[in-house]
C-alpha cells in the first residue's frame, strides 16, 4: 500500500508531465497495484481514481516507454504529448532511427513538424503500388487461372495433375519475367 501511495503522489503532482504519469502508471499496471486500492481492473482503477479513460492511460504508458527508448540517443528529446505521440505509433527501432533523422534535420521541434516529417518518411519509404502496371490480359490469365483453381478445389484437387499445377506454375513465372523485363 505504501508504494501505490507514493505512486498516486506522483500521478497527482505531475499529471502535466507525461513521462513520470506514464511511468507510474505502467508500475501500478505491470504489479496491479490497483488491487490493494480495492479496484478489480486497471481500466476501473484510472476511471475511478483519476477520471481517466483506459485509452488515454495506456497513451500515457505508451509515451513513457517512447521516451525511455529515445533517452539513450541524445539529449534533445520530445517534450510534451502532443510532439511524441507520433512516434509511440512507431516501433522501437523506427522511433530511434526518425527522431535521430528529424533532431539532424534542424526542423523546429513542434508537434506538427514532427508529425509532419514522419509522415513524409514514411511515405517515402513505402513500395509503390505496380497494380497499374499489370495489362489486362495477364489480369484475365490470373482470373483464369483462380478460376480452375476454384474448381479443382471444389472436387478436392481429384482432376488435378502435377503436371497441369507445373505448367501453370511456369507460365506464370514466364509472365512475371517479362512484365519485369518489360518495365525493368
Amino acid at each position: 500500500m505504501e508504494r501505490l501511495t507514493e505512486l498516486e503522489k506522483v500521478i497527482a503532482s505531475g499529471r502535466d508531465h507525461f513521462v513520470t504519469v506514464g511511468r507510474a502508471l505502467r508500475e501500478i499496471r505491470d504489479k496491479r497495484l490497483y488491487k490493494k486500492a480495492l479496484f478489480d481492473t486497471f481500466e476501473l482503477y484510472v476511471r475511478g481514481r483519476w477520471d481517466m479513460g483506459r485509452a488515454h492511460a495506456y497513451r500515457l504508458i505508451a509515451f513513457c516507454d517512447t521516451m525511455s527508448n529515445l533517452s539513450p540517443i541524445g539529449d534533445i528529446l520530445p517534450e510534451n504529448e502532443a510532439q511524441i505521440r507520433p512516434l509511440a505509433r512507431l516501433t522501437p527501432c523506427e522511433q530511434r532511427e526518425l527522431w535521430k533523422d528529424f533532431v539532424k534535420s534542424g526542423a523546429t521541434m513542434t508537434a506538427r513538424s514532427i508529425k509532419k516529417f514522419i509522415d513524409a518518411r514514411k511515405a517515402a519509404s513505402q513500395k509503390p503500388d505496380l497494380s497499374e502496371r499489370i495489362s489486362k490480359e495477364y489480369r484475365a490469365a490470373v482470373k483464369a487461372m483462380l478460376d480452375q483453381v476454384g474448381m479443382a478445389r471444389q472436387d478436392h484437387w481429384q482432376d488435378t495433375s502435377r503436371q497441369a499445377a507445373l505448367l501453370w506454375n511456369r507460365v506464370i513465372r514466364e509472365k512475371i519475367l517479362e512484365k519485369e523485363a518489360d518495365h525493368g
